[in-house]
């Protein structure tokens, strides 16, 4: 979030007196522009992933049936993601921009990419939520939205600082995303944290929390997102919910540590291929067989199947939990390696659904709602290394304010774990970033 953090400074000091709070008359300057960006990004999130749910349903119903084929048996889900691996890396290879750098090397902060590059981006980003890759629309959507933020506000109002349209389309992607502003007030400010700033916090805050509020309530219009699984609100937590909380959530960071690990010697397998039709072809075959194992609840970018999960937490096995769980861990890392076009925070909330689902039917005690939050909770830390995200997701889960104080204390031996560790992003040269 490096970026990130940098464009809303420099712009926010550029608004502000050294010490002072903005003059209104700036701020009420920034409203309307800051309101397109959010319309504007949350519609481009919402087309992106209408059309891959479009283009799913097809590819996996009426297509199947219509072939005589089982919509999830083996041979289709082995069909389906290599085909997919072929349709994306012919995007990547012969379409203008190639789909924009390597996924690998991109976390929520996004460059400011040519026009030309953002129609391929696009279809690659469609073509892997239809096929079934374990990986979410948050990182390219965000990239597609800056693009376009900041080549048609350089256009149409060239007098706006270059850096606030990024700083607008990034804060508008992730309140469309989550479906509420305060995700992004979160990621601003823990982006600006530590940072030299001019002025007043909520002044650097109220443009692009503009920008997300607009994204947010249009996405809430226009598609009806939910984070909220439907899991039963957790009553007054006890010694033992701390306990367990604080293990779910340790177990989850380290899990996902260990496939932080691997992610830098896995993308490197994948690179010594040498080709984008080499490299996602073969990323699909592996996808395929992770699939084969693990179910169709462990294909896709894995928000509805988290929600299938939670509604029917005494509906598997702790083995069968277990095994969702690493599976599509699995199926997040070489997705995520291999050079499909996508995200890791959704995924990774299914990851850590299905390891507190797990907890909880090994150990019946367990409550499951605070197995879920925790496992996510977990996991995020690992995955995004970003503290407030990991929280507000984690709570945004459940409606129970309970859980709040529990997952602040579950977060800390957790961050203790993960803090000072590579991330799970890679420099250009393959190297993973502390």
């Amino acid at each position: 979030m490096s970026a990130y953090g940098e464009r809303v400074v420099e712009d926010a000091a550029r608004q502000a007196p050294p010490g002072g709070a903005a003059p209104a008359r700036m701020l009420l300057r920034l409203v309307l522009p800051a309101a397109a960006v959010g319309v504007a990004a949350s519609l481009v999130f919402v087309g992106v992933s209408v059309a891959g749910e479009q283009l799913q349903r097809l590819l996996w119903g009426p297509l199947p049936e219509a072939l005589g084929v089982g919509r999830y048996s083996v041979l289709w889900v082995f069909v389906v993601l290599v085909a997919t691996g072929v349709a994306v890396g012919l995007i990547v290879w012969k379409v203008p921009g190639h789909a924009g750098p390597d996924p690998a090397t991109l976390g929520l902060n996004a460059p400011v990419m040519p026009p030309a590059v953002l129609p391929g981006l696009v279809l690659a980003t469609a073509s892997m939520l239809a096929g079934g890759p374990s990986l979410g629309p948050e990182n390219p959507v965000i990239a597609v939205n800056v693009g376009l933020a900041a080549w048609l506000g350089g256009r149409f109002l060239p007098r706006a600082q270059g850096a606030l349209w990024p700083a607008l389309a990034e804060s508008a992607t992730i309140g469309a995303l989550f479906g509420t502003p305060v995700a992004a007030a979160l990621v601003i400010s823990e982006a600006l944290a530590g940072r030299p700033m001019r002025g007043r916090l909520w002044d650097n805050l109220f443009a692009p929390l503009t920008a997300a509020a607009c994204g947010a309530a249009t996405t809430e219009l226009v598609f009806h997102p939910s984070l909220d699984l439907g899991l039963p609100p957790m009553g007054r937590p006890h010694g033992k919910d701390l306990l367990a909380a604080v293990v779910i959530a340790s177990v989850a960071a380290v899990l996902g540590m260990c496939a932080v690990y691997a992610f830098p010697h896995v993308h490197r397998a994948f690179g010594r291929l040498g080709h984008p039709m080499l490299a996602l072809p073969a990323g699909g075959v592996v996808l395929g067989a992770l699939g084969a194992l693990g179910g169709p609840l462990t294909l896709f970018k894995g928000l509805s199947e988290t929600a299938e999960l939670a509604h029917h937490p005494a509906g598997w096995s702790a083995g069968q939990f277990a095994t969702m769980a690493v599976v599509k861990l699995a199926a997040l890392l070489f997705a995520a390696s291999c050079g499909f076009r996508g995200g890791r925070i959704f995924p990774a909330v299914f990851v850590g659904t299905a390891l507190g689902l797990c907890a909880h039917a090994l150990v019946p005690a367990v409550d499951p709602t605070l197995g879920v939050v925790t496992g996510v909770l977990g996991m995020l830390l690992a995955v995004t290394r970003q503290g407030w995200v990991s929280l507000f997701t984690a709570a945004a889960l459940v409606a129970s304010p309970a859980v709040i104080t529990v997952l602040c204390i579950a977060s800390l031996p957790a961050w203790l774990l993960v803090t000072g560790r590579p991330q799970m992003q890679l420099r250009e040269d393959g190297t993973a970033i502390r």
